[in-house]
Order: structure tokens, then sequence, then C-alpha cells
């Protein structure tokens, strides 16, 4: 290799004698997995041909040597890529043969070099070989860190096994700050890595600061091994000393005929004798004792099978908590803790009337379904106290394992029975109120499907026998009352929807909620604030304005938490001395909860042609929507925003071909879609939207903003629409409408085809609202839109087709 072919982008240019000087051709000898430091003195084991004739002829003549740490210790035969630039110019002192031809060299370190270019190669490396002065440093700073790396060694020292007090005397009696970061070094057992970044740090202060930091990791290391292992012997050394002390206890306890198994056992089997149990469950019962009574105490499968005895024992596989059967006592008892919902207990007074006729009835499997807030989940307690039973809750929102309804086999460790055995269980009995909430968010993934899981215990032809694959035994579930609730129905599957009796609870109307406000959140707020009867009093005025102002939802727990922020802020003020009484009115209203979050804007925001109001169905309840158009001049575009779905977009494409082929007779230029880009919009952009029942108010606001008139403002509407104009039946519309009636409408368009639909409505929100019934387009616009001013109005025979 020629001078200039080793690192042409590292050589070394002398320009600094004061750190670089003595140059000289020396032989390279790499070593493995450590690094040499000046002032070291070692023995190295040498078995490569090529290194054993290195120190041959370097200690025939007497000729220092430089030896450098390989990067990869497992590199056989290194090129000058594998060996690192900077090492420690040696003497060999001694070689010894050994008897398998390798050799033992005794070397001394003399001072730190580094390669400037190589020379030769084979047989093995010789290149120039620069001293590298290091940079001297003194201070207070300097002898800190020397300090501390002694006292940092003497702690190694006391922990790793292969340091010795010698190591400890050698590094206390040394005194220059260069040699004890060196001595350290080469003396503890580190990486190479790090090694090797203290063996080319220059500065002297550097140098004992990273070897200071390596020397601390390395204590940590063995501190921290030697805690583990004082943890894993105190704990052999307690496992063993138990059982010498439970040995002993047991002979005496035996010696005093005391025997504490024995005892335990007989009790078992005394409970399994005079238990109100099932032949099947003593049966299997008594088989699990006696296996229990041959196993040894301290053995896992004794405490897997006591826990197992226990769970059988505990459960209530006959036992009953009587009916309250006072139909007028139980629906008492509901309209104390509910206002309305008069589906609901009618249901649960049907059950009650035909379990007083027949005893031995199957409980029903009611699903309640309604938006959050309206009480489902309250609803089912306030049945259980009806009925005089025990209610039970669990939540199935994000259950994902199968396991979570049946249980885990026994052979799995920490085994459990499921949530329907543990609900049971913590009953107390066999006919408990059992709810099961949020049953359409159970999920699914590769540990099963929860929810075919549910097949089983919700089906009243087969839960009689219901099978927990940790009980193993059939317990009986149909006395149970099984109370599903759910936010919407299409995410449970069909063939669980189809085992349960569906309930659907509506939103509530603003006089709902006053309702409820008065005879059952304001008492209950109040008095969970340490506050009377007679400090606070709110007013029918003020609690219109929470309903309205601060609230805007289907169910009332935004209302609660409104009414618990004006408790608290009375509260404060009584705490702080206040002695009168509080009248909650409008202005106090302002003063506790801020300014008014919500208004209504009906009437504000159809100010203009272009824009209708529209109803829509979400999960959580109905709400209405404004649809927004306008025009620019353009070539015909169609703009959708809103985030709207596929379905949307194609119902405002369908309403523009209607409006395109009637333009004439609804009184707009033929030619606007050449003229005119036009732009739809649905405010709430953050929302997605989809469906067809909008299809109805796109056509209206487009026809609004050609035509100029504007849309009612105290108008909804509903329906999906065709290219021909008809107007056909949409679902949703109990939510639909009692979300018009919170928002203040008056007057709402349905397709001719859901009158019957409105049976579903409450009669008290039915007298709320005026319909109109549609099955054609130019009778929606009849009726929705307002007429022109004189000077606007369109031709005779454009008005003679809108009202026809």
């Amino acid at each position: 290799m020629s001078k200039n072919e080793f690192d042409k982008d590292e050589q070394i240019v002398m320009e600094d004698p004061g750190k670089l000087y003595n140059q000289e051709i020396l032989p390279v000898m790499p070593l493995r997995n450590s690094v040499f430091f000046p002032r070291q003195m070692m023995p190295l084991s040498v078995g490569r041909k090529s290194t054993i004739q290195l120190v041959d002829e370097a200690f025939r003549d007497d000729v220092p040597i430089l030896i450098v740490a390989q990067k990869d210790a497992n590199t056989e035969r290194p090129t000058p890529d594998d060996i690192h630039k900077m090492g420690t110019v040696a003497r060999i002192l001694k070689v010894y043969n050994l008897p398998d031809g390798s050799k033992s060299v005794f070397v001394q370190g003399l001072y730190r070099a580094e390669i400037f270019n190589l020379v030769q190669q084979e047989p093995y490396m010789k290149g120039f070989v620069q001293r590298i002065e290091e940079q001297k440093s003194e201070g207070i700073e300097t002898e800190a860190l020397v300090a501390t790396i002694k006292n940092g060694f003497k702690k190694a020292v006391d922990m790793a096994p292969d340091l010795t007090p010698e190591h400890l005397s050698l590094i206390l009696n040394t005194e220059d700050p260069s040699q004890v970061a060196d001595m350290a070094m080469w003396l503890i057992n580190i990486p190479v890595k790090e090694k090797q970044v203290v063996l080319e740090e220059l500065n002297v202060q550097e140098r004992l600061t990273k070897a200071n930091l390596y020397l601390s990791k390395l204590v940590q290391r063995l501190e921290l091994g030697n805690k583990i292992q004082n943890e894993v012997q105190d704990e052999i050394n307690k496992s063993q000393r138990d059982y010498f002390l439970h040995e002993q206890l047991k002979a005496i306890k035996h010696e005093l005929g005391e025997d504490d198994e024995n005892v335990e056992i007989n009790e078992l089997r005394k409970r399994i004798d005079e238990g109100n149990y099932p032949e099947e469950v003593k049966k299997t019962a008594t088989k699990e004792l006696d296996r229990l009574q041959r196993m040894h105490p301290s053995s896992a499968e004794f405490t897997v099978a006591r826990t197992y005895l226990d769970w059988l024992l505990d459960l209530p596989w006959n036992t009953s908590t009587e009916d309250n059967l006072d139909i007028k006592a139980g629906e008492k008892s509901l309209e104390r803790d509910h206002y309305g919902l008069e589906k609901v207990k009618k249901r649960i007074l049907e059950y009650l009337a035909v379990r007083k006729l027949k005893n031995d009835m199957r409980g029903p499997i009611l699903c309640f379904v309604g938006p959050p807030g309206v009480g489902k989940t309250s609803l089912g307690k306030s049945i259980a106290n009806a009925l005089g039973r025990k209610f039970v809750r669990i939540s199935l929102g994000g259950v994902h394992d199968e396991a979570e309804i049946r249980g885990h086999r026994r052979t799995y460790i920490g085994a459990l029975p499921g949530r329907i055995i543990q609900g049971i269980k913590k009953a107390g009995f066999n006919n408990p109120v059992f709810m099961l909430d949020e049953v359409d968010k159970i999920g699914m993934d590769f540990r099963g499907d929860p929810s075919s899981a549910l097949l089983e215990v919700l089906d009243p032809e087969q839960n009689f026998s219901f099978s927990d694959h940790y009980v193993e035994l059939p317990f009986d579930l149909s006395k149970v009352l099984f109370i599903a609730t759910a936010n919407m129905m299409e995410p449970i599957p069909p063939a669980l929807r189809d085992r349960m009796e569906i309930i659907e609870i509506p939103s509530y109307v603003e006089e709902e909620k006053l309702h409820i406000a008065k005879n059952f959140l304001v008492p209950k707020q109040v008095a969970e604030h340490g506050l009377k009867e007679k400090q606070i009093k709110f007013t029918d005025d003020a609690l219109h304005l929470m309903i309205s102002g601060y609230t805007k939802e289907a169910g009332v727990r935004n209302l609660e938490r409104k009414i618990a922020d004006v408790c608290r802020g009375v509260a404060m003020e009584v705490a702080g001395g206040a002695k009168k009484s509080f009248v909650i009115d409008n202005e106090a209203i302002v003063k506790y909860l801020g300014n008014q979050k919500f208004y209504p804007e009906i009437s504000e925001r159809i100010n203009k042609p272009g824009i209708a109001t529209g109803l829509a169905w979400t999960p959580v309840g109905g709400d209405i929507l404004f649809i927004e158009a306008t025009k620019m001049k353009g070539k015909g575009n169609l703009i959708l925003t809103g985030q709207l779905g596929d379905v949307m977009k194609e119902s405002a494409q369908a309403a523009l071909s209607f409006i395109g082929a009637n333009a004439e007779v609804l009184g707009i230029e033929t030619d606007f879609r050449e003229k005119y880009d036009i732009h739809v919009h649905v405010p709430a952009g953050a929302v997605p939207k989809d469906g067809p029942s909008a299809g109805v108010t796109i056509l209206t606001a487009l026809v609004s903003l050609l035509t100029g008139r504007l849309v009612r403002n105290d108008l909804a509407m509903t329906g999906e629409i065709t290219l021909r104009g008809a107007v056909l039946p949409i679902g949703g519309v109990k939510e639909k409408v009692i979300a018009a009636v919170r928002s203040g409408i008056k007057t709402v368009i349905l397709p001719k085809r859901n009158e019957l639909d409105l049976d579903e409505v409450p009669s008290h929100v039915r007298e709320q609202v005026k319909f109109k019934f549609v099955s054609e387009m130019p009778e929606v616009l009849s009726f929705a839109l307002r007429p022109l001013k004189k000077e606007e109005k369109p031709s005779a025979r454009a008005q003679e087709a809108i009202a026809n």
C-alpha cells in the first residue's frame, strides 16, 4: 500500500509540533477485546502467525511497537480500516513460548501515539507513528474529579469480583491525574468502545470527566446486580423459612388436636351438605373437596381448587328474592323516580301483572335505545326498586374478549368466571335486574366475539342452562330480568337484536326537561351541595333559560351539571357567611354561569334567499341543520361542502337536475347552469353528514336562491326526492319531530307516506307543531317559499306553475 492509500481524508498535518513530534516507523500490533493504555504493564496472548513474527522481530531488535484496538474482535486478519488510528506505544519486556505454539508477551505502555501512514501490511502492519502529547490540567475541579474517581473505584472494588484490594491500593497511591484516569480505565471491565474514547481524549480534565462517567455507570450496574441478587436470595430464604415454620406449626397443631386443614375441610363439607344446592352442584363440589383433601396446602393446585369451591358454594343457585307484585305500588315507585317514559313503565307493569297470574314466568329481555342522558341506566335501578329485586350493572363498552362474558377455563392461571356469573354472585340472588350497559359498543377481535357469547345469555330458550367456562355447570338465568341499553340499533348484530324486546326512549323536549329539573335534578343537587330547600329556589324562567340558553342536548346530563354549577356558587356564598335566601332568576343564572351560550337562530339565519332548515337524525337524537346555497359567475359547476357523504351529494345532484329540467315553470332562467356556478354548504363542517332525507331541503334552498324567494323561518322539512320531483318517505321521524319542537320550529313538512309514523311521536310533542304532508316537490315549494315583492314577481305563467 502506498502512502496516499491510507485514510486520505484523515491524514494528520503536522502544523502543531507541540502536539505531534518524534515521527518514526514502528510495527503495528492489533489487539482484540481490549485497549492498551500508557504506563500499563500486562501479559498479552499472541496467536496469529503475523503477530508472532512481529513480536519475535521487535523483541530481537529491541524496537517499540504500537498497540491499537481492533474495531471488531471477530476480524481474523485486520486491515487498516479494521483498527483504530490511536493507540499506545509499548516496549516488549519478556516473551514466553507456550506449548501450543502461541506466545505470551509481557509489555509496558509508554505513551499515546497515532498512526500517520502505513508503509507495510505484510507479513504484519508497519507505519509512520506520531507521539501525541496530552494537555495537562490542574486546579480544584481536576482534584475533585480525581477524588471522585478514587471513591467510585473503591465502591467498585467492594462489589466487583475481578477487582482486588491491590488494585485499589494502586489507584489510591497514584497522584498524577492523567495516570489516575488511564489506570482506572484499564483495571475496570467496560466496553472497548468506551475505553477507546478515554484513550483518544488528550485533555486531561475531559479524560477524567469521561472516565468518571464510565466508572459511575459500572458502579450503578454493580449496585443493581447486587440488589437483584440480594432480593432473590431473601426470597429463597423467606420461602425456606416459611416452609419450616409451617411444618413446625402443623406438627404443634397436630399434637394439640387442632388440625386447621381438617377443620376447614369439615366446614366446607358441612356447607355442601346443608346448603340449598342442586344435586349436580353438590356432586361436583363433593368431588372437588375430596381432591382438595388429598392435596398439600402449599401446592398451587390447592389454591385453585379452594377458589373454585368458594365460587361454587357462594353462587345463589336456588336463592331468589320475592317479587313485589303490587301493581299500584310498582307504578307509584316508577312515577316517583322518572318523569314520562310511559312506554317503558307500561311494559314493566305488564310484566308484574303476568307474574302475578303466572308465577314461573321467565324474565323479559328488554333493550332501551335512546340518546345519552335520557335516563336509561337510572331507569334500570328504578325498575329493580319497583320489583323489590337486587340491581346489577355491567358496562360492555369496549369489551373485546369473549371470556369477559363466559369466563376463563380453570387451566389458566388466575382464571375467574365471566362478568355474568360475577354479577349474579354480587347480587346474592338468582333473579336480579341485570343491566347490560352500552351493548352497542361491544368490540370484536382475535380473542372472540362477546356479542356471540351474549346470544346464549339473552335467549329465553337457552339461558336456563347457561354454562360458564370456569364454573362448568349449567346456571339458570331464566329468572333474571335482563335490560340492555344502547344509543344506536345499527351496531348491534342482527342475531342479538332479534333476542331482545326493543323499547325506544326519545329525547326530551323543553317542557319535559323543565319538569325533570324541578322535580328531580334541583332537589338532588341542592341536597348534594349541603344546602337546604329554604336557602335556594329556582324560578321557572331561570330553568327555561338554562335549558335553552346553556345546554343543547337530547337528555339532561348537561342541565344537571349547570344546576350543580349554580348550587356550588350559592354554597360558596353561604359558607362565606351569607344568611339570605337565594332566588335564582335569569340575572342570577348569568352571574353564576356567565353569558348565554346558545341562541334561537332560525329566524335570524333565514334572512336571505338560498337558506332552508332541514331535519336530521343523529346517534344522540334528532337535530336541525341549515342548507345554504349561493351562486357566482361560472360554467355550471356544483360545489358541495360541509363533509357530505356520497348519498347526500347525489341528492344535491338530483335536486339541481330537477330544477334544470323544470326551470321555466319554476320562474328560473333556463340558461342558469351556463352562467353560474352553484355552491351548496351545510354548516358544522367538522361533523360528517349523509343520507337521502336532506333532498327536499336542498332542492328548496336552490329554488329559493335562483328565484330570490325567502324560505319561511318557522318551517323545517325532511324527505327524499327523485328526478321527477316525487317526495319519498324517510326514517327517524320521531327524533326529527322532537328536534324541531326543541328548536322552536312551528311547522314541519313530512313525506305523505310518513304520516302513520307520527303515532310514535309523544302526543304532547305532536300538539306543539303543525304538519304538512307532501308527495310532490311543487307542494313543498308552494308551501315553503314566501312570495316575492311586487317589483320582483315572476311571470304569471311561472306563478301558476309553482302554485300547481
